[in-house]
């Protein structure tokens, strides 16, 4: 019974991490690599450009990177966040 417990726990866990969004203030390289539409050079881009600029101070701020336009943060814009405690299902206003 115990073992079943455990399992479900960090299963749940799992799963639950899984709808986070990636925190582009905090992030390593692979974990931004991990999110859909940034490769080794944009997740590279994005590292280099907040420790020389500082955190972003929203998703949006994305486009001042080399390599990221208008159109290419708003389709990321579900998947990033600035913010410790920002998940997908959160409303965007409250980011």
């Amino acid at each position: 019974m115990k073992f079943t417990l455990k399992l479900f726990a960090m299963l749940f866990l799992l799963v639950s991490s899984s709808w986070a969004a990636v925190n582009i203030n905090t992030a390593t390289q692979s974990e931004l690599e991990g999110v859909k539409g940034l490769g080794p050079s944009k997740a590279k881009a994005i590292i280099e450009y907040r420790e020389k600029n500082g955190p972003f101070k929203s998703v949006d701020d994305l486009d001042k990177v080399k390599g990221f336009g208008k159109p290419s943060v708003e389709k990321l814009k579900d998947e990033l966040s600035v913010g410790q405690n920002a998940s997908r299902s959160e409303p965007k206003a409250l980011r």
